[in-house]
């Protein structure tokens, strides 16, 4: 082959190269424009939002329904919702949107300097006792950085939610989080000296099955104290108050309504203090729970999602606040 033939057959190439990465550039600009239409609520604000023409926005998402051969959203005059595969659609995209994000901004000049937003989700009492200090502390060491700050018991979705960091205390069983441990989740039965001093203290565990137990009102594994008879059956525990949230039971046990089996880390202060005692501390069963904070897996952390990980590790390490006695 000559050179002329082969410059020639060589840049017969270069159309094809050139149309297949403006298809690729092409996807993630559909994509990103479908994902602004769902987070700003409708094709008028994700106009707004990008730049955009109301036409354009809509064009674009039609053509990318044409292309996957599927409906992604149902859309009428006044509504809008998304499709199965348009859930599904949204879920995968944003986290490969995530990741792109990401991947740049590790690649940035100074993009090892803590900014941006980080959506950080925790449980309402770990939350309101240790979660928001540790937030208000990580915002004063890093001005950049913007958190918002979720406080629920539901099972938050990372993914589909597009929260950053979730502090959970619990037996992690989604393989899919990187985790990196805080604290043991350990939990004391106790009650007041009051009630102490009115129905005196259990000798044994077997005793609790006699004395009113202070217990949530929905199946779960909080209401199993851990404890078994020598034939293996667990502990028939019941009492006269029961409630939906640990917040309301730990304000019984001080009230003097039973006996409660409480986190450590919301009742420490109570036991250093005496409002609280520490019961069948010999027959503790085993701690198979702890305090994680946990991100989604298969995207690079950003810089403010590993600094403020790494701010909660030297909170909760080696010592956790609710064990430390003021010298």
């Amino acid at each position: 082959m000559s050179f002329a033939e082969h410059v020639s057959t060589a840049n017969s190439f270069i159309p094809t190269s050139i149309c297949r990465l403006q298809e690729q550039m092409d996807r993630h600009s559909d994509m990103a424009v479908f994902l602004a239409v769902i987070d700003q609520g409708g094709f008028s604000p994700a106009a707004r939002h990008l730049g955009m023409t109301h036409s354009a926005v809509s064009k674009r998402v039609a053509q990318l329904e044409q292309r996957l051969g599927t409906t992604l959203l149902t859309r009428t005059t006044r509504s809008m919702r998304l499709t199965e595969a348009g859930r599904l659609y949204c879920d995968e995209g944003r986290r490969i949107l995530d990741a792109i994000t990401a991947l740049e901004q590790g690649l940035e000049a100074g993009a090892d300097i803590p900014r941006g937003l980080l959506r950080v989700s925790a449980s309402t009492a770990f939350g309101q006792l240790h979660v928001v200090p540790a937030v208000i502390a990580f915002m004063q060491a890093y001005p950049q950085v913007r958190i918002d700050l979720t406080l629920t018991d539901a099972m938050v979705d990372l993914v589909a939610s597009g929260t950053d960091i979730a502090i959970r205390s619990a037996t992690l069983e989604d393989s899919s989080l990187v985790a990196r441990k805080l604290a043991l989740n350990e939990r004391l039965v106790v009650a007041s000296p009051e009630y102490l001093a009115a129905e005196g203290a259990p000798e044994a565990p077997v005793d609790l099955e006699s004395r009113d137990c202070l217990l949530l009102n929905h199946e779960t594994r909080f209401n199993d104290w851990g404890y078994r008879t020598a034939t293996g059956r667990r502990l028939r525990l019941t009492g006269n108050f029961t409630c939906n949230t640990v917040e309301a039971l730990h304000a019984a046990a001080l009230a003097g309504r039973g006996i409660a089996r409480l986190p450590a880390f919301l009742i420490g202060a109570d036991l250093a203090e005496g409002r609280l005692v520490a019961l069948l501390e010999d027959d503790r069963p085993p701690t198979d729970s702890a305090i994680y904070a946990v991100r989604p897996g298969g995207a690079m952390a950003s810089p403010a999602a590993r600094a403020f990980i790494d701010s909660l590790a030297a909170r909760f390490q080696p010592v956790p606040p609710w064990q430390r006695r003021e010298s």
